[in-house]
């Protein structure tokens, strides 16, 4: 079953006067790169919340998201009253001493810093579990994002391997008009070189020699072979790799025939070849 690395979840619940949310968002990459924001009181779940999406999600570049939302009065932030003291009287006193007039000093105090006092917050084991549970849910909208992408993925994949195949058969029928071809400028060199006599025997001999040189007989079998691979590796989970390993093999196979075509029409063919098998390779890159 062919999944996708590009995928969206989101989750979010009440618990207590908040209300948490988090959101997942993936993308394609060749390993798994997970880049987290989480609000301060969370921060030293960080390690625990990598565990839970490489666990679940495996490959891709991963951004996760966790909002705090206080639908209660905020009384947690107050103000610093001995700090911003201490800023009054400093500033009170460098007034005198530099015989300037009065300021208002309330406007300059609220610009300085550590002049709110806040209450550190703890976790509750319980807002723990509601955390990590918004997380796994996060991480299963993500994971059927991504396979209802990989259905439409592995349509496509069907799509251009049967073009292949289509176009491995469009080959046989410049085959043998390839080898009279060969046979006929073989005879017309001959002649242009005025040869009185030729050894028909080993003519034939030079000719067969030759055509085996051009033989694709095994290049097309082996392709099939790697094409049918192709669509059974389609059923197995996490093939993503797997299958760019086998487009690998597809692109051999695809080069020499076109190496060994000598013939306008053939080389026509394998450029379509190639031409879906680019198309194939864009969508691995995105194949969990």
């Amino acid at each position: 079953m062919i999944v996708s690395m590009t995928g969206f979840g989101k989750s979010e619940k009440a618990y207590k006067t908040k209300k948490i949310s988090v959101e997942i968002r993936c993308l394609n990459s060749k390993s798994i790169e997970i880049k987290t924001k989480t609000p301060n009181v969370f921060r030293d779940l960080d390690l625990d919340i990598r565990k839970v999406l490489n666990k679940n999600l495996h490959r891709g570049k991963i951004d996760c998201n966790i909002y705090i939302e206080d639908t209660a009065e905020n009384n947690k932030t107050n103000l610093n009253y001995k700090q911003i003291q201490t800023y009054y009287d400093e500033l009170k006193q460098i007034n005198k001493n530099w015989n300037e007039s009065s300021e208002d000093y309330l406007s300059m105090i609220l610009k300085m810093p550590e002049i709110y006092s806040i209450e550190e917050e703890k976790i509750e084991d319980q807002e723990r579990k509601v955390l990590f549970e918004l997380i796994t849910k996060a991480c299963e909208e993500t994971i059927l994002f991504r396979t209802q992408e990989g259905v439409i993925i592995e349509k496509e994949y069907k799509k251009y391997i049967q073009e292949i195949d289509k176009r491995l058969f469009l080959i046989e029928p410049y085959e043998k008009e390839r080898i009279q071809n060969i046979k006929r400028k073989i005879i017309n060199g001959l002649n242009l070189l005025e040869v009185e006599k030729v050894d028909n025997e080993r003519m034939e001999q030079e000719l067969l020699f030759y055509i085996e040189k051009l033989d694709i007989s095994e290049e097309k079998s082996r392709l099939q072979n790697h094409l049918n691979y192709f669509l059974e590796t389609l059923k197995s989970e996490n093939s993503g790799k797997k299958l760019g390993f086998i487009a690998q093999e597809i692109g051999r196979e695809i080069n020499t025939l076109g190496s060994k075509s000598n013939h306008s029409e053939m080389q026509k063919i394998v450029v379509e070849m190639k031409d879906f098998l680019e198309k194939i390779k864009e969508q691995i890159s995105n194949t969990l």
